[in-house]
């Protein structure tokens, strides 16, 4: 049987997922325990299925140390479609705080605008978003609803290192691509959700964890299916939901308790930019773009002195193995996105490969 070789992909999702969840989804393919289907093919109201999203929340809750006044959703829409639902169901005044940081936290402004008032309370617009703003004494109106954060920009490669000062107000936060990166302090958030492309799973779902006292029973003129209250009353199952992901990401989950949870995730992601930043530090060809104080451990934007050189790099490395390191179309330059699947090997093969260039090139 011919063996294929697994490219290191930096992609900015969808991701690499770890060998050994692929594997074990491979193993399960035809016959999952027994029961003589593949997941994707079994009924969501089976018993077989329920134990598998019924582990796959109680698997985050404990990778998390979620407090039981938070709900768990698995929702279908990816973190697009939370940029509308957020303001729709959050939104009592009418009113709420946004913080831009990049391309990610700007759509979602754009989104809520067209539900209530948005007031930008800081951005980092003026330098390219290569920064976080001074977030500790913001001008926030007393009938806000919530402040809303984008915690990690996958495009511009910034991370929040210390939440903005929110004064008493509720604190919601995209985390898709830092998801289960590092510990996380639920009760810090109102909500916290993240698309599970980048760091847990396949395509095609988002998940929510929302403290229950801001699930509302009073918004019957919104599109049931946009209510969170619909999918909190019915444990994420009222409607036919994502099975495949659910049962992908519960893998995922199990793989994080196993080796040591968030605490050791993160150890290892810190090792892993370390060796990628301390090779742009010392380059002369290429620069990182974002300040080293909120540098993201996900995302690692650089350049070149030139869009052609930018180019030419993009190209050697796709035809050497590293795949997706093209920057995103808005910001050009390079871009290696080293999620939690990213194997250090990935990251030294690369920074080994740069450093080749640079040297022929000099």
């Amino acid at each position: 049987m011919m063996k294929y070789e697994r490219t290191f992909n930096f992609s900015a999702g969808p991701a690499m997922m770890p060998e050994c969840v692929l594997e074990e989804i491979r193993d399960e393919m035809m016959n999952y325990r027994g029961s003589g289907m593949c997941v994707m093919e079994m009924s969501h109201r089976s018993a077989v299925f329920q134990t598998i999203i019924d582990e796959a929340q109680q698997d985050l809750r404990r990778l998390m140390n979620i407090p039981d006044n938070y709900k768990v959703l698995f929702i279908q829409g990816g973190a697009t479609l939370q940029f509308s639902m957020i303001p729709m169901n959050l939104m009592k005044n009418g009113k709420a705080v946004y913080i831009e940081t990049g391309a990610w936290s700007k759509k979602a402004i754009a989104e809520a605008k067209k539900v209530g008032e948005v007031i930008v309370a800081a951005s980092s617009k003026d330098k390219n978003y290569s920064y976080i703003p001074d977030c500790s004494d913001l001008d926030i109106p007393e009938d806000t609803d919530y402040v809303y954060i984008c915690e990690n920009e996958t495009i511009h490669g910034v991370t929040w290192q210390q939440l903005p000062n929110t004064k008493g107000h509720v604190l919601v936060s995209d985390q898709s691509s830092m998801f289960l990166s590092k510990p996380c302090n639920v009760s810090d958030y109102g909500m916290i959700y993240a698309g599970v492309q980048k760091n847990v799973g396949p395509a095609g779902m988002v998940v929510v964890i929302i403290r229950e006292d801001l699930i509302r029973d009073d918004l019957g003129d919104l599109p049931v299916y946009m209510q969170y209250k619909t999918h909190a009353d019915a444990d994420s199952l009222y409607n036919t939901p994502n099975c495949w992901d659910i049962y992908c990401c519960g893998k995922v989950f199990k793989y994080l308790l196993s080796i040591g949870g968030l605490e050791e995730m993160h150890k290892r992601n810190q090792e892993k930019a370390k060796i990628l930043y301390d090779f742009l530090d010392g380059s002369k060809m290429f620069n990182g773009t974002v300040e080293k104080s909120v540098r993201s451990l996900m995302n690692v934007p650089f350049v070149t002195e030139s869009k052609e050189l930018d180019a030419e790099v993009v190209a050697a490395t796709k035809a050497a193995g590293y795949d997706n390191l093209k920057g995103h179309k808005s910001v050009g330059g390079l871009r290696a996105s080293i999620y939690n699947a990213m194997p250090k090997e990935g990251v030294e093969a690369l920074v080994e490969f740069l450093t080749k260039f640079e040297q022929e090139r000099g």
